[in-house]
């Protein structure tokens, strides 16, 4: 097994570059040590999305008067302030918040992860944990990102605390990604087993985190401005960690502090589009006719004030900062990637290969390649990507070039094995890369989730070259029959002993995934 990396501190993070890649003349990276500068840049970029300073710069307080100040808006704290929270990051947050403004805090509950506390303590991590005597309760729940009754009645608490304030209160809410699932509260008659094997039927055939999220909203007391509007009259500032492409407030942790704008048509539409509709529980259709006749509409969160502190194109920056340190030309593609896998996939193969041939004058024109590249690109839908300036950029590169992305893909499942989307997406990029003629250039392709926990894995993900399928045969492993039961974990377990994992431990924070493709002409 490959030893965990640790995340460090900003102040330690620089990365290490023993072979001075962008000097002339400078040495070719072997693919152990491409691999291990591939780590340390995904470390680097984890780094820079930590809950700690971001908590510290959405917030400040003057401690001579009792203002806090979120963004240009101003909050008169005296003994009067709760705190919620929700998510894989809130841990660390909640601990920073607390430091920060205990001496007014009343009372806090947050949902986290099943194991956490544990996971911080054994990684040393005490910025992540609360002080003895912390005025926050902490519900752990939501084992393997799925809700269960431990989640169940940390929303309850939320929920309780939630509706006993007043219009002289302030509640500060913490949000981030896994927050959906740590805040589970089915409107009756609705059981949770019910709308969890709801939401598994959807995810199994392909559905969007968006269009989870919008039935999530419609049978959840919390979600979609519910938690908001339980806390009214008291003003809410939502502090958000994005683990959503776009960061749309309404979708992250499936909007609670933002009104809905779905409703009950949307959420048959998306039954029908995946075949459920015949096969709702009569719980979930009589919720959905209640909400259709409820004569007080949606309601509206005008006391609410929603900041995104964090997100995944924060981190891409970091990203981009830190490969320009080690000599790459350092681009970023898109902070948008989403999508079927396999398509993403297909994607990454034929922009290694174009890219690869930018890379390795003389060319002769555009290539059929560049053609499918685009059309790809335009199928994919990614609103931020400028593909012609990437490989003109590419082209102008007299050396290594690091591209870099993030978003989330989604797996059709298929089969019974244990992986999760980045651990698959590396394996068929790996396929895809052993299939191309890729000339003279090193490739190396790592895809990571910025939580620590790819699915219900203790990897965070996994990194590959064009040699896998080849070296994979000669070790009697065969990619398309994994790839064919969705087992990418047990995989990359087996190939070489397990050195292409990525591991990281719980990293505390989380902005969704990073891809990392890095291109080195011999």
């Amino acid at each position: 097994m490959a030893a965990a990396l640790q995340v460090l501190p900003r102040s330690a993070r620089a990365l290490s570059s023993p072979l001075l890649l962008g000097n002339p003349g400078a040495r070719l990276v072997s693919g152990m040590a491409l691999a291990e500068q591939a780590r340390q840049l995904f470390e680097s970029t984890v780094g820079a999305v930590l809950p700690g300073p971001m908590i510290h710069r959405a917030l400040s307080l003057d401690p001579s008067n009792g203002q806090l100040k979120v963004r240009d808006r101003s909050f008169q704290l005296q003994q009067n302030l709760y705190l919620v929270g929700f998510g894989k990051a809130v841990l660390g947050m909640a601990a920073a918040a607390e430091e920060l403004l205990g001496q007014h805090l009343v009372q806090g509950v947050i949902s986290v992860p099943k194991g956490i506390r544990a996971a911080m303590e054994c990684t040393g991590k005490q910025e992540m944990l609360l002080k003895p005597h912390s005025r926050i309760q902490v519900f752990e729940g939501a084992e393997d990102n799925l809700p269960d009754h431990d989640a169940l009645r940390a929303a309850l608490a939320i929920r309780q605390l939630a509706e006993g304030l007043t219009a002289d209160d302030l509640l500060l809410v913490l949000i981030s990604g896994g927050g959906s699932a740590l805040l589970p509260a089915p409107i009756p008659p609705i059981t949770l087993e019910e709308k969890q094997t709801l939401t598994k039927l959807l995810a199994a055939r392909g559905a969007t985190i968006q269009e989870l999220n919008t039935i999530r909203k419609a049978l959840s007391q919390l979600k979609g401005g519910g938690l908001a509007q339980a806390a009214y009259p008291a003003q809410v500032v939502s502090l958000i960690l994005s683990d959503v492409v776009g960061d749309p407030v309404e979708v992250i942790a499936s909007g609670p502090t933002v009104a809905s704008d779905h409703n009950v048509q949307d959420c048959l539409h998306i039954f029908d589009r995946y075949g459920l509709r015949a096969a709702l529980p009569c719980s979930v259709k009589t919720v959905l006719a209640q909400a259709d006749s409820d004569p007080r509409g949606p309601h509206t969160c005008g006391h609410v004030l929603n900041v995104i502190i964090g997100s995944n194109i924060l981190a891409l920056a970091e990203a981009q900062q830190q490969a320009e340190v080690l000599g790459y030309r350092a681009v970023v593609l898109s902070a948008a990637m989403q999508g079927d896998v396999k398509s993403m996939a297909h994607f990454y193969g034929l922009l290694a290969q174009v890219a690869g041939a930018y890379l390795t004058p003389p060319r002769a024109g555009a290539s059929v390649e560049d053609e499918q590249l685009h059309e790809l690109a335009a199928e994919l839908q990614l609103p931020d990507m400028q593909l012609k300036e990437v490989l003109e950029s590419i082209a102008g590169a007299r050396g290594p070039v690091c591209l870099l992305a993030g978003g989330e893909p989604t797996v059709q499942l298929q089969g019974t094995g244990k992986g999760g989307r980045n651990q698959e997406l590396a394996l068929r990029v790996g396929a895809e890369l052993g299939r191309r003629t890729l000339g003279p250039v090193d490739v190396l392709f790592l895809s990571g989730g910025t939580d620590g926990k790819d699915g219900p894995t203790e990897a965070a993900g996994a990194w590959v070259m064009p040699e896998l399928v080849s070296q994979a045969t000669t070790e009697g492993l065969d990619v398309a029959t994994f790839l064919a039961h969705n087992d990418s974990h047990t995989f990359f377990c087996h190939f070489q002993g397990g050195a292409h994992l990525l591991y990281t431990g719980l990293t505390g924070t989380n902005v969704m995934d990073v891809h990392l493709l890095f291109l080195q002409p011999r």
